[in-house]
């Protein structure tokens, strides 16, 4: 049986994925749940609870509905301790997702953020565009996640 496969989502990407149901980051996100497991961590969570709780986005979904998917998000992603600190994005805020990618094997960080796309592939870990997720060989992406094991 092949590993299960192991998705980042940058916080930029998530809250697209939440406030536009139809979007190709919400297309991209669902996919993701289908195929494997997501990843968060402590620095993650709390970066996309903050954007989350910004009152501007309640005009596209109510601050309750965000907060669910958020509790959901965790409730179903794996939880990673990060155990590498990484100082390589152009932006130092994104290094936190290279730090989780490393620490819980993904195969792939999914963002839409320039500074992340620049990097890819980063240390052997795919950092695709939620469009270039959703066009993605998934056969090939299991076989490059098996080899890294």
């Amino acid at each position: 049986m092949p590993p299960e496969l192991r998705f980042i989502f940058d916080t930029n990407t998530i809250v697209s994925a939440v406030l536009l149901k139809s979007s190709v980051p919400r297309q991209a996100f669902d996919l993701a749940i289908q195929l494997g497991k997501l990843l968060v961590s402590s620095a993650t969570i709390e970066e996309l609870n903050e954007v989350l709780r910004r009152k501007g986005f309640d005009k596209y979904v109510l601050e309750e509905e965000r907060i669910e998917f958020l509790t959901a998000l965790v409730r179903e992603a794996i939880l990673v301790e990060v155990t590498e600190n990484i100082n390589e994005c152009r932006d130092p805020k994104d290094d936190k997702f290279l730090e989780l990618a490393v620490s819980g094997k993904a195969a792939c960080i999914v963002s839409g953020d320039a500074d992340l796309i620049s990097l890819h592939p980063f240390r052997g870990i795919l950092v695709l565009t939620p469009r270039q997720f959703l066009d993605y060989s998934w056969d090939e992406l299991a076989d490059r996640t098996r080899t890294r094991e």
